[in-house]
């Protein structure tokens, strides 16, 4: 089988990238699977200098190079691809799919350069930089399409695993749900707009969480969003709390301790998605199909049948689809999603 020779002999791949979060963790599983199959092999991964500190977790991986592609021309950004073509990949994987990444993935100088096909690319001038392009067929969820580019590479193992290190919260005085030990995470923010379920109803859940399963909750945060922990905390009747300023490493350990969180369709869902923790996921613009929580234990609450604003970051109707999704739904969620994952 000459083909499965070559394949053998492949000593070097890089994995490219960049962001955003949510993304970064789902192409985790399509490094621990090049990890299976090449256990000796290097696997690097241009990544946005945000997402360095997740990645640093991931056990699977050799080098984790930030790099801003903005600073493509700049002298620090040219030391980077020069670094990268020096060390002679056998293969450069494009996770992204862009023109941007498409690009870096053909200066980095590898053998051969895998990417999605036309039909899978927003941006279909990528395909231009690409050597190999397999299909992923029907694949739906995001994982399994980036799983799909393994093909050229004689990958057969393709289940979904996150060789993920689970830090310990180092806070001095944790907040009192972490202390508790039983715990619900309520994460009201997103980067859009159209993605975000009213704080006040999260604040009610919380509420619900602790007069019918005895939990607390604790509200994440993100960079901009401390006035909307403040509201859940504020409607939550003393159920929940809002978290300190955490770090991405923060969140992967408080996050695998939890019993549930309840989320909007957001990078720290995915985290704990790839953790293992049960999670309600809250989706109107985006479909779950392709962005959601993969486990089949976990619970989905979706309008995004009766959304008109796909993918757009705001929403250009007079009433959100979101709001149509009720607080006794979400808290009926909670507990099926509990009761499936025992």
């Amino acid at each position: 089988m000459p083909g499965f020779s070559r394949a053998a002999s492949m000593t070097r791949f890089l994995i490219i990238r960049l962001g955003s979060l949510g993304d970064v963790i789902h192409g985790i599983p399509t490094a621990a699977a090049l990890r299976r199959r090449y256990p000796r092999a290097q696997i690097d991964w241009l990544v946005d200098p945000r997402y360095v500190e997740l990645l640093n977790l991931v056990e699977c991986l050799d080098r984790r190079i930030g790099f801003d592609p903005r600073g493509l021309t700049r002298a620090r950004g040219r030391t980077t691809l020069g670094m990268l073509r020096r060390t002679g990949y056998d293969a450069v994987i494009d996770l992204q799919g862009l023109l941007k990444s498409a690009v870096l993935a053909r200066l980095a100088g590898g053998r051969r350069t895998i990417g999605f096909p036309r039909a899978h690319l927003r941006e279909p001038l990528a395909r231009l930089f690409y050597t190999d392009t397999p299909d992923p067929g029907v694949a739906r969820h995001v994982i399994d399409k980036n799983l799909a580019l393994l093909d050229p590479l004689d990958v057969p193992d393709r289940s979904v695993r996150f060789p993920i290190a689970i830090p310990r919260p180092e806070a001095d005085s944790p907040p009192a749900p972490l202390r508790s030990g039983d715990y619900a995470i309520v994460n009201p923010g997103a980067a859009w707009p159209n993605k975000r379920w009213p704080p006040e109803r999260f604040g009610a859940v919380a509420a619900a969480l602790r007069s019918e399963l005895g939990l607390r909750s604790l509200v994440f945060w993100g960079p901009g969003e401390r006035p909307l922990a403040e509201a859940v905390v504020a409607a939550s009747a003393g159920a929940a709390e809002a978290s300190p300023e955490t770090t991405i490493a923060d969140l992967v350990g408080v996050a695998r301790s939890a019993r549930v969180m309840i989320s909007g369709d957001t990078g720290p869902m995915h985290i704990a998605g790839a953790v293992g923790t049960p999670i309600v996921a809250l989706f109107g613009p985006t479909y779950p199909e392709r962005n959601g929580p993969w486990s089949p234990r976990d619970v989905v609450v979706s309008r995004v049948a009766q959304c008109g604003c796909h993918y757009e970051r705001r929403c250009r109707r007079r009433e959100r689809c979101l709001d149509d999704i009720g607080v006794g739904e979400v808290v009926d969620a909670v507990r099926r999603c509990l009761n499936a994952h025992g």
